[in-house]
């Protein structure tokens, strides 16, 4: 097929000719049960969001920091962002999906730890770059690992639950935050990453990356599992083999083939609609609700509360726009 041509075929074809891209495979246990371990990240991360706000006040009297202290405290977590999410593909294809996923954990429990018990501004700073390094691989591998594991016809749909969980965290921490002390909201951040390590024990890893690393035999183990005993993977097992020779005599080409005239129109696209929502100013109002809200001459309690509130509309939002679309999906399939 010609590139313009591939460019022009519509996303939804109805006309009763589904091609492999949309194969109707099982959705198992196994395949809901991964994705719910996996995704508890989005929670975490809206935690990891929601928390500077309604702690800010608690922090700046116990520790006695400026607010320049805590200023770099809020935005030092984007610099360990940045750096984790650079780290983020050679960490993923040196240890797999799964094992990277481990490592955030443990990387955001230290963090969450350093930022309860912290002393003073240092060891807040020290958590919060922690976290903010794992989160920038865990922003990577784990909706990686879910569209290596899940069917092409319900990918999009279970990985658009990222969304509704990202904002259900940030509620949490909105609507808790000023009714609770800032090292006990620190240390319930936990809860997500101690159920997701918990889970990764129960979950098989990405049968691509056991592909591309030369275990042919346990990615067609873990495919299986993925999609039950009964299930013919043949075909889809060969999609894996085929996908991964290719990737292996494209991957010389480096980052910088990406740049090349062809692909302009996409990279633009792409990095704009990140670049739009970033830049738009939306995570350091999130970051500083409370003084906002306080400048504005309200309590930092109730304006962090009300926030909260708008959080879970949006919640709410994201999950009738996912349901309306996926029964418009169904529509088309049935």
């Amino acid at each position: 097929m010609e590139e313009g041509e591939a460019v022009k075929r519509p996303l939804l074809d109805n006309s009763g000719q589904c091609g492999t891209e949309f194969s109707s495979s099982p959705v198992t246990f196994v395949v809901l049960l991964s994705t719910a371990v996996v995704c508890c990240y989005s929670f975490a991360v809206g935690n990891s969001i929601g928390y500077s706000s309604p702690a800010e006040s608690g922090i700046l009297n116990d520790l006695g920091l400026s607010l320049a202290e805590y200023s770099v405290f809020v935005s030092i977590a984007i610099v360990g962002t940045l750096c984790g999410a650079a780290a983020s593909g050679k960490v993923a294809d040196f240890i797999g999906r799964r094992g990277t996923i481990g490592v955030t954990d443990l990387f955001c429990i230290t963090g969450w730890l350093a930022i309860a018990f912290s002393k003073d501004a240092f060891w807040l700073d020290v958590g919060r770059f922690l976290l903010g390094w794992a989160i920038g691989l865990s922003c990577f591998a784990a909706p990686l690992y879910v569209s290596e594991i899940t069917p092409k016809n319900v990918r999009g749909a279970l990985m658009s639950v990222t969304p509704v969980l990202m904002s259900s965290g940030k509620a949490l921490f909105f609507l808790i935050g000023p009714v609770v002390n800032w090292r006990t909201l620190a240390l319930t951040a936990l809860v997500p990453f101690l159920l997701q390590l918990l889970g990764l024990l129960f979950i098989p890893e990405s049968p691509r990356w056991l592909m591309k690393i030369g275990q042919a035999e346990a990615s067609e183990n873990a495919l299986r599992r993925l999609r039950g005993e009964k299930a013919d993977i043949s075909q889809e097992t060969a999609d894996i083999k085929d996908y991964t020779e290719r990737s292996k005599r494209v991957s010389g080409e480096g980052i910088l083939s990406v740049f090349q005239r062809k692909y302009s129109h996409s990279l633009i696209i792409g990095v704009g609609l990140m670049a739009f929502q970033h830049l738009g100013g939306l995570g350091g109002i999130s970051y500083y609700t409370s003084s906002i809200i306080q400048s504005a001459g309200f309590s930092s309690e109730i304006g962090s509360m009300a926030v909260g509130t708008t959080q879970i509309s949006a919640a709410g939002t994201c999950l009738g726009c996912v349901l309306i679309g996926l029964s418009f999906f169904l529509q088309v399939f049935a």
